[in-house]
């Protein structure tokens, strides 16, 4: 059953295509985030607990994702060219926890939950090493209509944050995953952490 959203801030959370597709189909729950080359505080923050997922397409390359999901990056890529007047906005997403990792072993253990390969969250671990990886677990919402944005230079970049405008101030969505599986997977990806 749909609900209503009422949108209180107009914030999205920038994400590869592919890992957006993952979360509104049900297929994880999770995002790892360092944050962007071009963040301001040049470290990954969670400006705020609810927020639209933005597809973005800069750095997606197939060799960074698991076999079973190199069909879905042809797929978003197919949906998108340089320079599109427009970008898509269909989910919404609630971040229930805020996990800091610092540690390749606990990485491992959550090669399961996740679509990226141990190459891609290797790398991701590394890079800036003395901060910590978010590994965000997020209740997912596909929105009922999804909304067709005007394409911004600010939704570009390597920045993990951006203010939407043009936004309804409430949407109707469903949540991608029901009560039960979601509490299920989540409790599994904390027992993978907390091991």
């Amino acid at each position: 059953m749909a609900s209503e959203i009422k949108m209180e801030q107009k914030i999205a959370l920038k994400e590869w295509a592919v890992a957006v597709k993952a979360l509104t189909d049900g297929k994880q729950i999770m995002v790892l985030r360092k944050g962007g080359i071009a963040e301001e505080t040049r470290d990954f923050q969670l400006k705020s607990p609810r927020f639209f997922l933005l597809p973005a397409y800069e750095h997606q390359k197939p060799e960074l994702l698991k076999e079973a999901y190199k069909d879905d990056l042809r797929t978003v890529s197919e949906s998108w060219a340089p320079g599109s007047p427009t970008v898509e906005i269909a989910s919404y997403a609630e971040a229930v926890d805020d996990i800091e990792i610092y540690d390749q072993e606990t990485v491992d253990r959550l090669a399961s939950f996740h679509i990226w390969t141990d190459t891609f969250t290797e790398d991701r671990l590394k890079w800036k090493r003395k901060q910590p990886l978010h590994l965000l677990l997020l209740r997912v919402h596909k929105l009922e209509r999804p909304v067709s944005l005007p394409m911004r230079d600010a939704y570009t970049g390597c920045k993990s944050w951006v203010d939407l405008e043009f936004l309804p101030a409430d949407a109707a969505a469903r949540p991608v995953l029901d009560d039960e599986e979601f509490d299920r997977q989540a409790a599994e990806i904390r027992r993978a952490v907390a091991k």
